[in-house]
């Protein structure tokens, strides 16, 4: 009998990060870092893991959408899903009925792109090789042959695409040589978070710099004075020669972003991020043309590719940050990668929460393997959350990442944590609740 998939299970995980004021900034003071969590299951009993980040309350509304989805990949040939997830992808997203609930946008694009996610894990498990390296094995027509071009011709056509990744293959050995030896630069967060008190503030950006750590990011946006006292800070902390950026996660409007960030240009910030809404491609452009040479990046919230070609068409960016979780999955991130590479402008990956720096390393990886070809401008965020819930956690060493080796797109979290973190009725939950 054909291998098929047998079931898509999806559980709500949550993890009381508001406690401690872990991941809280302007927008989202007390999170709960949480996923929908995917199992797909073949007839065989393999396994491909996804998730979808959130940060609490709403996640069982991330789940319902994933139920909603499974019916579109239950009983599929393993075979057929394997040999071409764009197919899958193109049709978790254009169904003509899940499609009025977007379209390409918010929840329900996110669960595709957890199920397309997990598909891949699955792909990557059987080939014995870590997704960034299936990815980078593949052929530049393999590669393009998964992208959707619909709505991006106006800005990358395939032919461009093509060649794009025909002149990136060579060399691609000898990157991936200095990927196993050097690693990829990494950027944290860790020190920011706006919860923090200043003592805490200051220490942990000590730390990072002793840790290896040339960049790091300060949340901003709450209350003006602060963020001048923080910054001051932690550039004491730091010195003159450590990048800061700082997130404002779209808490202003262009003109409050704009007047905000001359108050802290003094202490040098290398970039703003999410100054205001992610919808408003315009008020990025106006923001980086203001505030120049202070770098304008955005991307965690960007619902699909095709905005991320509009940021890129208006000259409204300095650095595109993908996210694993937000759009359609492994191919609409290739599509966004490649786009990045036509423009020219360097992607900077979100990461943290729950399983986001696990999973997007491996996009961060192939784009330098097989993409863009050059490091220059680029790290991936990283937060020390939450890795130790995961069979294949993230290594860090002097401020990189460390290749992962293990296949699979680093997605599966420990059964244990599953079953101890499941809300609302996990151990975790349920005896915070009886307290």
């Amino acid at each position: 009998m054909t291998e098929h998939i047998s079931s898509v299970e999806t559980i709500d995980v949550r993890f009381p990060t508001s406690r401690h004021r872990d991941g809280s900034d302007a927008m989202n003071p007390f999170p709960d870092y949480s996923a929908a969590y995917v199992i797909l299951r073949t007839s065989t009993g393999a396994e491909g893991h996804g998730l979808v980040f959130t940060v609490g309350r709403g996640t069982e509304i991330e789940v319902a959408a994933v139920r909603s989805l499974a019916s579109m990949v239950v009983g599929q040939p393993v075979e057929d899903l394997l040999r071409d997830p764009g197919a899958l992808a193109r049709r978790l997203v254009g169904d003509s009925q899940i499609r009025w609930l977007g379209p390409e946008k918010g929840v329900v694009h996110m669960a595709a792109g957890g199920i397309v996610n997990a598909v891949w894990d699955l792909a990557a498990r059987r080939a014995g090789k870590p997704l960034w390296k299936l990815l980078a094995d593949l052929t530049p027509e393999q590669l393009v042959a998964q992208v959707d071009f619909r709505y991006l011709r106006d800005a990358l056509t395939q032919d461009e695409a093509l060649d794009l990744l025909r002149t990136a293959a060579t060399g691609r050995a000898e990157r991936e040589q200095r990927l196993f030896a050097d690693g990829y630069p990494a950027y944290t967060t860790t020190p920011g978070w706006l919860g923090y008190d200043d003592e805490k503030l200051a220490r942990l950006c000590k730390e990072a710099v002793a840790d290896g750590y040339d960049l790091i990011k300060l949340k901003v946006g709450a209350n003006l004075a602060d963020d001048v006292r923080r910054m001051a800070i932690a550039r004491a902390a730091v010195g003159p020669n450590t990048r800061i950026a700082v997130d404002a996660n779209q808490i202003w409007g262009v003109p409050d972003a704009i007047g905000w960030m001359g108050e802290l240009a003094g202490f040098n910030p290398y970039w703003i991020e999410e100054p205001t809404s992610p919808d408003d491609i315009l008020g990025h452009a106006a923001v980086r043309r203001a505030l120049t040479p202070i770098k304008v990046a955005t991307g965690e919230h960007v619902h699909n590719a095709v905005m991320f070609k509009q940021l890129l068409q208006a000259g409204a960016v300095d650095v595109v940050q993908i996210d694993a979780c937000r759009v359609g999955g492994v191919n609409e991130n290739l599509a966004i990668l490649l786009l990045a590479a036509k423009f020219g402008v360097p992607v900077c990956p979100h990461a943290g929460g729950v399983g986001l720096c696990e999973l997007v390393q491996h996009l961060a990886m192939f784009d330098f393997v097989a993409v863009s070809g050059n490091l220059d401008g680029r790290a991936i965020e990283y937060v020390d959350h939450l890795h130790e819930h995961f069979t294949d956690p993230v290594r860090i060493k002097g401020g990189r990442y460390l290749a992962p080796t293990a296949p699979g797109m680093s997605a599966q979290i420990h059964a244990e944590t599953l079953t101890a973190f499941r809300f609302p009725d996990g151990p975790q939950w349920s005896a915070a609740t009886g307290a």
